[in-house]
């Protein structure tokens, strides 16, 4: 039985955490001239310097990024928390983009958010 526990305990240690990634609650774009600002509301379960959503970026619909917002710190106090990236070049013809979260632990996330452009 000693054996079977310590196997088990082992094994459970073994696994990774598992990880939320960033949340897009809410983005919006609105066009001045040729450029776009892009505002987007982000949920994440920051614990501070070692681990918070650090960025979002805008891709088009076939995945190439298009503009990107690094997040220089955590928001462990402030959720959810809204920032805007401005100077955004959408080509002609662009209806809808994506947005898409990074957290600096795990990465990109698998989510994501349609935005319909206005």
């Amino acid at each position: 039985m000693k054996h079977l526990l310590l196997t088990l305990a082992l094994t459970t240690a073994a696994l990774p955490a598992q990880a939320e990634e960033p949340v897009i609650e809410n983005a919006t774009a609105r066009q001045s001239g040729e450029h776009w600002t892009f505002s987007v509301t982000l949920s994440h379960p920051d614990t501070g310097w070692e681990h918070y959503a650090d960025g979002w970026r805008v891709l088009d619909m076939g995945g190439n990024e298009l503009g990107l917002r690094v997040l220089a710190h955590p928001h462990e106090h402030e959720q959810p928390f809204t920032r805007s990236l401005s100077g955004v070049k959408i080509p002609a013809g662009t209806s809808q983009v994506h947005i898409q979260a990074r957290c600096q632990v795990d990465g990109w996330g698998e989510t994501l958010y349609t935005l319909t452009l206005p």
